[in-house]
């Protein structure tokens, strides 16, 4: 079975701080963008550059409803991108901590 990846930008997406946070609003449930611009002190065409990197990675959808765009958390991507962290971490070998040299170097036991 092919393992689901991430789309290669989501991670672009998700360093920007703003971007994290219009994710949480859409938590939710959809928004349009002025709703989601009145969130924030940025302008507009600032949001919508912000909406257009979380739609180009996959992390959000945009629906027409009647007049307006309405933006929504697209779950299935990111429960793709979680298991893919899990996975991440879940396959770093566990290894026993090395001990550190000292100046004169003899081996001294690794502080906690």
């Amino acid at each position: 079975m092919k393992r689901s990846e991430p789309p290669p930008n989501v991670f672009r997406a998700l360093a920007d701080p703003t971007r994290r946070e219009i994710l949480q609003m859409l938590r939710k449930g959809a928004l349009n963008s002025g709703e989601i611009a009145d969130g924030f002190e940025a302008t507009w065409p600032t949001i919508s550059r912000h909406l257009a990197v979380l739609h180009a990675a996959g992390l959000v959808r945009s629906l027409r409803h009647r007049q307006e765009i309405r933006y929504e958390l697209n779950t299935s991507v990111v429960q793709d991108l979680a298991r893919h962290l899990i996975e991440l971490v879940a396959s770093i070998p566990h290894a026993e901590p090395k001990p550190q040299k000292s100046k004169r170097g003899r081996a001294r036991p690794q502080e906690a």
